[in-house]
């Protein structure tokens, strides 16, 4: 699959992806590409989230590929098993541990108390070993109960422009690859 057969749904994490940002720069790139608008970046709830995942999902027009980074991924993942068949994978960039998603008062709990299955379409988990939001071994274990396959990006910080990550050309590559196998 190349990304011209696909509707990319962009899904960012807590307070959005500026301009900056790897997933903002992937949207004005890609021409199927798109953004989940969200009711509240910086005051997440996790049903508002869903539902919003949802209806662009029930939106699109071609197969789908979800694109998530950081509280989007999880959010992305606890409504896969509702999505159907449209979904033909997911790329997931820097989830946060739900031990750290408890340690932040912004975002609604039930982020944290999410179950973690198996996902319905095949996925990658890109992760960083130095990302202040996961340690690489939570990424690890949050891979291994989405049966997601992980990618090691190194000490990349949580994959973001303020660490460094705008362009961010080998997430592209990755993606470009996972998508060449779907």
């Amino acid at each position: 699959m190349r990304t011209s057969d696909a509707d990319i749904l962009i899904i960012p994490g807590l307070g959005g992806s500026g301009p900056d940002h790897w997933q903002s720069r992937w949207e004005a790139k890609l021409s199927t590409a798109r953004r989940v608008a969200q009711k509240d970046l910086d005051r997440p709830q996790l049903t508002d989230w869903r539902g919003a995942i949802a209806a662009a999902v029930a939106e699109a027009e071609r197969p789908v590929v979800l694109v998530a980074h950081s509280l989007g991924a999880l959010a992305a993942t606890d409504i896969a098993a509702e999505l159907g068949d449209k979904v033909r994978g997911s790329f997931l960039v820097a989830p946060p541990s739900l031990r750290a998603v408890r340690e932040m008062e912004a975002i609604d709990p039930e982020f944290a108390g999410l179950a973690l299955k198996t996902l319905p379409f095949p996925s990658v988990l890109v992760a960083s070993r130095d990302d202040p939001y996961s340690t690489f071994a939570e990424s690890e274990d949050l891979a291994r109960a989405w049966q997601a396959e992980i990618a090691d990006a190194g000490n990349a910080g949580h994959i973001n422009a303020a660490s460094g990550h705008g362009p961010w050309p080998e997430g592209l590559m990755r993606l470009a690859g996972f998508l060449k196998n779907l």
